[in-house]
């Protein structure tokens, strides 16, 4: 009896250290993204303002080269830029600015315009995307 209840005792001990191990594996997981999150979240603003400038015509040598190895850095890091005229609305992941109306050429609520681009890590949304958005054409009709 003895021999059996020390075997179950090291049975339960090493099913609490798989468990421990795990349970700190899944920990240390959850802290490198959420330290990841918090590192990027506040360049979406200088993103945002390179995006901007860009618009208003090419970049210079020097800061269009500072600007593509900022956006390399980022994505190497898991920041994704979402967001285009065509999209689906998602409200989890836009932000609807303006309804502009229906258009017979969508199916759905669609992305219109895109005011200000959103960012995502992985499935986690650090700036939603702010859009305008149109609706399908509804077949009611009055006569």
């Amino acid at each position: 009896m003895a021999l059996e209840e020390r075997t179950l005792d090291l049975q339960r001990l090493q099913a609490e250290f798989l468990n421990y191990k795990r349970r700190v594996d899944r920990d240390r997981e959850l802290i490198k993204e959420n330290a990841t999150f918090a590192a990027l979240a506040p360049i979406t603003e200088v993103l945002d303002n390179i995006d901007r400038a860009r618009q208003h015509g090419p970049l210079e040598d020097g800061f269009r080269s500072i600007a593509e190895q900022l956006e390399r850095v980022v994505a190497g890091q898991g920041l994704v830029r979402y967001g285009a005229p065509g999209d689906a609305f998602d409200p989890t992941i836009h932000d609807a600015l303006s309804h502009l109306g229906e258009d017979a050429e969508v199916e759905v609520t669609t992305v219109k315009v895109v005011a200000k681009g959103g960012y995502k890590i992985g499935d986690r949304v650090v700036q939603a995307a702010q859009v305008l958005v149109v609706d399908p054409v509804t077949g009611s009709t009055e006569d």
